[in-house]
């Protein structure tokens, strides 16, 4: 039996830009479950932010854009962000109809016939003109390797598994990364651990002051190009700098955040560098980030010879099917709103509606719910 469905687009993800670019296709006169589908692997709605630690309140967020057409308002801040976002994320995927179909793992996207796309799941495949990939990066946690990490006695964990800071009580905690999470990690664990340990590869850069429109612009632009030379992204984050915070000012005052320069080597016990230095462990805790989660896209042979997915706007280059939203410069909830509506609006000339009427009635001529 032919199991295989045909839409006008697929979107892959819900998450911030998957919700994005299904409001948009909606808002336009796309239909869902007729001329688009939602998928998403995750167990419910909020995307990445539903496997958060208890711990990241929402008060704690930083930049945390609503999406398009409905704010978030009256969140308690000492709720969970898991908490908070995930009952944000089903009220807007109720408000707006969008139907999204999960848990659905896509396996691969490969070339079809007549010019379509096919989007194969254990649920059945799905014939698409085009495809909006917003599959983010939660699912790649990047782990580095060194020497004798193997031979380690302890506990491993990346933070894409991290419990919370009460599970560390009384242990000692090498933290290895220099971003954002690796800061809030230590903040949180210097009250239960019994020693920390902050490493990085390089120093960190703390940012003083407002981080304004025109840096935030110029933070894009560096991992934009990035994403055109079909190098990996880089995130956006990592080209800001630190938030330089009342609570940051403190760790640094109390020495939570004093850095040391990566180790060498991994021991049975914990860490040492060549200069004979060492530091014992119980856990390592890798907030070493993610990579982008596009693998079921290999068999489009999209990457370059640098890596990456080379990008224009959101268009892959080596096939302007394919939109890649929450991708590179992309990647943060404001420019995930933005690159969703960007997207619809390129995947609408790719399908040739005519003109004047996309905006009135949906692709075969029905209203356009308000």
């Amino acid at each position: 039996m032919n199991n295989t469905r045909e839409v006008e687009v697929v979107v892959i993800g819900a998450g911030q830009a998957g919700l994005a670019g299904a409001y948009h296709l909606r808002r336009t006169g796309f239909v869902p479950e007729r001329d688009f589908v939602v998928l998403d692997h995750s167990p419910g709605p909020g995307g990445a932010w539903q496997f958060r630690w208890p711990s990241l309140t929402y008060g704690k967020v930083h930049g945390m854009h609503a999406l398009p057409g409905m704010e978030l308002v009256g969140a308690d801040p000492a709720r969970p962000s898991s908490e908070v976002v995930a009952a944000y994320f089903d009220r807007y995927e109720r408000a707006f109809g969008l139907r999204v179909r999960r848990p659905v793992d896509v396996r691969a996207v490969r070339e079809g016939t007549g010019g379509r796309l096919l989007v194969e799941t254990p649920d059945g495949t799905w014939a698409t003109r085009a495809l909006i990939n917003a599959t983010g990066t939660w699912d790649r946690p990047f782990w580095p390797r060194y020497p004798g990490q193997e031979t380690f006695r302890g506990r491993q964990l990346h933070t894409a598994q991290y419990p919370g800071p009460e599970a560390f009580t009384g242990q000692r905690v090498v933290v290895v990364g220099g971003g954002a999470s690796a800061t809030q990690h230590l903040l949180e664990l210097a009250p239960f651990a019994a020693a920390t340990t902050w490493v990085t590869r390089r120093p960190p850069v703390f940012r003083e002051g407002p981080f304004d429109e025109e840096a935030g612009r110029a933070a894009v632009a560096l991992v934009e190009e990035r994403v055109r030379q079909g190098l990996p992204p880089r995130s956006v984050v990592s080209v800001t700098g630190l938030p330089l915070n009342d609570a940051v000012r403190q760790g640094l005052a109390d020495g939570v955040l004093d850095r040391l320069p990566v180790f060498d080597r991994i021991t049975p016990e914990g860490v040492e560098w060549r200069d004979g230095r060492r530091v014992a462990a119980d856990v390592l805790l890798w907030a070493t980030g993610f990579r982008a989660a596009v693998d079921h896209l290999a068999p489009l042979r999209l990457r370059e010879p640098g890596g990456g997915i080379r990008v224009e706007g959101t268009r892959a280059v080596a096939d302007p099917r394919v939109h890649l939203v929450g991708y590179g410069p992309s990647a943060s909830t404001v420019g995930a709103n933005r690159a969703g509506r960007a997207a619809v609006r390129d995947i609408r000339r790719l399908l040739a509606e005519p003109a004047g009427t996309a905006d009135a009635t949906g692709p075969a001529g029905e209203p356009v719910a308000a």
